[in-house]
């Protein structure tokens, strides 16, 4: 009987559950010679006390163990094989694998793709073999894992870590190993540690995914050499960061240079930079030093993050608070302001020389007591986000009692609580015991300072990103503007032309709902005039051509043209200009445009693609300066209308936005949609290469394109080759418009981030046994609609599932979602499990059908092999659906619920 696909999840999530921690390992290169990997690997397994075999063919005993020839050998299956032999004898073992059923490989091997193109083929060759088995590869090139709740040590690095609540992932061996050697003396535990080398199959996504699941881990580290699949990375990371933060320590900041490119946008973005935004994007926290590493993850992994920024700083040396205070101001936190009630209370014990405000300087002879009476005073203060706590050695101060009193504090104390006990060995003691009882210690109050800001301001970013944004246009306009666009692209493939002049760039953005001004081609003078007559003066002259691109380097651009002998030799002067300076087909006329007179900013929106992460957006300060000021920022488009704020809250132009010097405040809510608009072009045009509006022009309640440029890629280039978004846009081909029994049209769409007022609505109107038959528990109102809860369904990651929303189509009635239906992509596997629910007054009317139709629609467009529902025993309605579209149904015993599941490759 074949094994049904639902018996493959129940293996294990994601595939790593298969093996780590491991049941039964072999070790395929086994030896007792000293001073080997195999023999460092083979001492691990003895201290790990497991059931684990020697594989060794020239072996028939190694360490009084058994030795085996082969893994099919083996008396019993194992979970997991760990390979340290030379790399060409990898592809005979892993087929070894395959035909033994194993479940996961770690390759310690080196000798693949980092010695060249023959260790390349190498490596695609076993990784070929391990899918085919479907074996998860860890590896090639790596250390190992260590697992020390499970006293599991497959590396071959000597001693085993303590358990704690810290996993460290590292492409560096090396610099793994000595992490690992430090951690013993800096008395840190960890909940995994694992060296992924070159990621040939298990990539930061798959590790991630696996660490979400693990009880024991409460924060990741990640020392990054490259980003492997950057989609992969992206999902795994915003799933995983906001229950575990991620902090990433990346190599080679400084040795990033930005790439040539024809326009402005091009030289201003570096890869480096771009990783910064995807960071951003998904609330990884990038730090710069081990030490700022390690921590900020002492403190991540130790008590809750901070609300908000205001940190109370007590201490008994005033020049502690000061550095402590300076850099928690520099690193975007605050000091938080005392209320009168306390100081007043403060004031009622502390010495007369006290500080009298906030840092809390409670002076160099404060005792144990006195730092307790502080701290429960200071834990009454409603705005208050955390607490620093820092003690320097001083005659009357015992490090220990203090340490002590902080300690039993904390326990009665829900706010983040941080120590900074100064010195060396006279409070390594008090460090200790602030360590072992959960107290983030730092041995400078800059570090301890930092760590909190940083905490709050992840949180904040994390807030931020699943913040409701305003929608932006309707999924109509969005397809129209792609068809309109095509029609321009297709224009341009016809001249075989890859830069589009200015009056075709501008057509495009128009194309997507962004304001230009109004701009007229002329090919002589006598055009121009006619143009400018009726517009009226004063008017701007610009070069048009498809081969100059930047016009005002070679004098193609003159302002402030007033009358018709000026606008004569305007053009005169450009068609001169231009054969000057470029090919004498370069000149093809000149575009004649109103001037604007408003006070304004001149702004810069652009577009590139990089070669990992696809399309990347750039805003900040425009005009011919901008190459100087370099005042711009960055982000992975799409964006929302809160993306787009808080992008351009990175620029310091975005200072001026309130108004400056005459020139009027900014509409910011304007903006913000431009610039969404824009990032929607970006991610849905792959064929354009860059693109650069500068100057983007903003007065009062105008945001105005008035000068662009598009470059095309090569149209010899294939589309399916050009890197793609590596955050998959709206999903456009998943809209359908659909009748159901009763007559009443639906549109069937994606889910959108602004939908979530929507969904509101749609909870209210479900009975308990709707919600129980999807839940399988019965959820209140509340908590369906709980804002976290709703906008983590709204801000569907489409790479990994896609949530559709059915809404009535009608002219005089608000728009109102009637059903929901979610296909969620199972990680490491090609099949998925899909759900819907439908509001009660909508149910029996056909939409449940409708709905299970487009999901195998869209798990075959989306490559999956099966589907599978789970639905209990009393819903007959899905179980009626569910046949008549040609699932299977079984019963699960164990879970006692039903299994529908369907083969797409044999489905109809």
């Amino acid at each position: 009987m074949p094994m049904r696909f639902s018996s493959k999840l129940i293996l294990g999530t994601y595939g790593l559950r298969n093996f780590l921690p491991p049941q039964r390992v072999a070790l395929v290169g086994a030896s007792e010679k000293p001073a080997t990997v195999g023999r460092a690997i083979m001492e691990n397994l003895i201290r790990w006390g497991g059931i684990f075999y020697p594989v060794n063919p020239y072996h028939d005993e190694i360490f009084g163990r058994k030795s085996y020839p082969n893994i099919e050998s083996l008396p019993e299956p194992i979970d997991l094989a760990i390979i340290a032999t030379p790399a060409p004898t990898v592809p005979e073992i892993m087929e070894g694998c395959v035909r033994a059923s194993v479940k996961g490989a770690i390759i310690i091997s080196a000798g693949f793709k980092e010695i060249g193109k023959s260790g390349k083929l190498l490596e695609e060759k076993v990784i070929a073999i391990a899918k085919r088995g479907g074996v998860r590869v860890i590896g090639p090139n790596c250390v190992g894992v260590i697992l020390p709740h499970a006293r599991f040590n497959g590396t071959f690095l000597a001693g085993l870590p303590k358990s704690g609540h810290i996993a460290f992932l590292s492409q560096s061996g090396a610099l793994g190993a000595a992490v690992l050697d430090w951690s013993f003396s800096q008395n840190i535990g960890f909940s995994a540690f694992v060296s992924l080398g070159s990621m040939a199959d298990v990539d930061w996504g798959d590790i991630l995914f696996f660490l979400a699941e693990d009880p024991l881990t409460r924060v990741i580290l990640i020392y990054m050499e490259s980003i492997g699949d950057p989609s992969s990375f992206l999902s795994a990371a915003r799933q995983v960061n906001f229950q575990k933060p991620i902090l990433v320590l990346k190599a080679g900041r400084s040795k990033e240079g930005s790439r040539a490119a024809l326009s402005h946008t091009g030289s201003l973005t570096g890869s480096d930079e771009v990783l910064d935004a995807a960071f951003l994007r998904t609330g990884v926290l990038r730090v710069a030093s081990f030490s700022e590493f390690f921590s900020l993850a002492s403190f991540f992994s130790q008590r809750p993050l901070p609300t908000g920024p205001r940190l109370v700083i007590l201490t008994n040396a005033g020049g502690a608070g000061v550095l402590a205070t300076d850099r928690l101001v520099i690193s975007g936190g605050e000091l938080a302001t005392l209320t009168d009630a306390a100081l007043q209370r403060l004031n009622a014990f502390l010495p007369l020389a006290w500080s009298h405000g906030n840092p809390v300087d409670i002076l160099g002879d404060a005792d144990a007591q006195r730092y307790r009476k502080a701290l429960d005073i200071l834990s009454e203060e409603e705005h208050v986000d955390g607490i620093l706590v820092i003690l320097t050695k001083q005659a009357m101060t015992d490090p220990e009692e203090v340490a002590k009193q902080v300690v039993l504090f904390a326990r009665g104390y829900h706010k983040p609580i941080l120590s900074c006990w100064m010195g060396g060995e006279s409070v390594h003691k008090a460090r200790l015991f602030l360590e072992q009882e959960g107290i983030p210690t730092f041995e400078f109050p800059e570090e301890a300072a930092q760590a909190f800001s940083y905490g709050w301001m992840h949180r904040k970013s994390l807030s931020a990103i699943y913040e409701t944004p305003m929608p932006v246009g309707a999924t109509e306009e969005l397809i129209k503007a792609k068809e309109n666009t095509a029609f321009v692209i297709s224009q341009a493939k016809e001249k075989n032309l890859t830069l589009l002049t200015e009056y075709q760039s501008k057509k495009i953005l128009n194309c997507y709902g962004i304001e230009v001004n109004e701009t007229y081609l002329a090919q002589s003078a006598e055009e121009a005039l006619l143009i400018a007559e009726e517009i009226g003066y004063p008017v701007v002259a610009k070069l048009n051509s498809s081969r100059v691109t930047h016009k005002s380097d070679i004098g193609g651009v003159i302002l402030g043209i007033s009358d018709r002998e000026s606008l004569k030799r305007a053009f005169e002067k450009i068609r001169e200009n231009t054969l000057k300076q470029s090919t004498e087909n370069a000149f093809e006329g000149i575009t004649v445009q109103k001037m604007i007179s408003e006070k304004g900013l001149e702004l810069i929106l652009g577009g590139s693609v990089d070669p990992q992460f696809g399309p990347v957006l750039l805003f900040g300060s425009g005009g011919v300066f901008v190459e100087i000021y370099q005042d711009r920022a960055l982000a992975l488009p799409p964006l929302t209308t809160v993306l787009s704020s808080i992008l351009v809250e990175r620029t310091k132009i975005a200072k001026a936005f309130d108004g400056f010097r005459g020139i009027p405040p900014v509409e910011k809510k304007r903006l913000n949609e431009t610039l969404v608009r824009f990032s929607e072009l970006l991610v849905n045009e792959p064929r354009i290469k860059e693109i650069d509006v500068n100057p983007l022009f903003v007065y009062g309640n105008r945001v105005m394109a008035l000068d662009a440029r598009v470059i095309l890629h090569p149209f010899s280039i294939d589309e399916s080759s050009i890197p793609a978004a590596s955050i998959r846009p709206y999903p456009l081909e998943y809209i359908w418009k659909d009748v159901l029994l009763d007559g009443t049209r639906v549109l069937i769409r994606p889910i959108k981030p602004e939908d979530e007022p929507l969904m509101r609505e749609f909870h209210k109107g479900l009975s308990q046994e709707s919600v129980y038959y999807r839940y399988f528990q019965n959820l209140s109102l509340e908590e369906r609609i709980d804002h976290l809860r709703l906008s983590r369904i709204c801000f569907s990651d489409y790479n990994i599932e896609i949530v559709l929303v059915a809404q009535v189509l009608s002219e005089d009635q608000p728009a109102e979602i009637i059903g929901v239906a979610r296909l969620g992509k199972y990680h490491g596997f090609d099949g998925a499990e899909f759900a819907l629910i439908i509001q009660d007054r909508w149910q029996n009317k056909g939409l449940g059908t409708l709905f299970v139709r487009k999901l195998k629609e869209i798990g075959k467009k989306e490559k999956l092999s099966w589907i599978i529902e789970r639905m209990l025993p009393l819903n007959e309605s899905m179980k009626k659906i569910a046949s008549k579209e040609g699932f299977n149904l079984y019963f699960e015993e164990s879970a006692h619920e039903y299994i529908a599941e369907l083969d797409l490759r044999e489905a109809s």
